[in-house]
């Protein structure tokens, strides 16, 4: 028992040294830029995951999930125009317009030859 006790001992006084040593702490600064493009991406996906644009990407011969690795992969500047063109639309308006940009979006990186989406298309590179 005694053997015990002084293990229980010594785990507990390196555990109390332990506690009173700093650890290293890293903090940056988040601009305003990094928090709007992460909510316009936001708004995107949320765009993405509605039912009646799923079914009209599918109709399209999109694969959602390739859409979501493709908003994922957009620079910020891309995610800010498409989010400014998600809120230009009118309410209950078309979604063809919308469909339209991020077809023509992932025609353009395809033909660049960011990625592999569509079968119809040769990469520049």
């Amino acid at each position: 028992m005694k053997i015990l006790n002084r293990c229980v001992a010594r785990v507990l006084i390196v555990c109390t040294l332990g506690i009173g040593m700093p650890l290293p702490v890293s903090a940056g600064i988040v601009t305003t830029d990094q928090v709007v493009v992460g909510a316009d991406r936001d708004q995107v996906r949320s765009f993405l995951d509605r039912a009646d644009v799923r079914a009209q990407m599918e109709a399209l011969g999109v694969d959602a999930g390739a859409t979501r690795a493709r908003v994922d992969a957009l620079s910020d500047e891309e995610a800010r125009d498409l989010a400014a063109r998600i809120g230009e639309l009118p309410a209950g308006g078309s979604v063809v317009g919308v469909l339209f940009a991020i077809f023509i979006i992932l025609l353009i990186t395809d033909i660049l030859g960011l990625t592999k989406i569509f079968p119809f298309t040769r990469s520049v590179r």
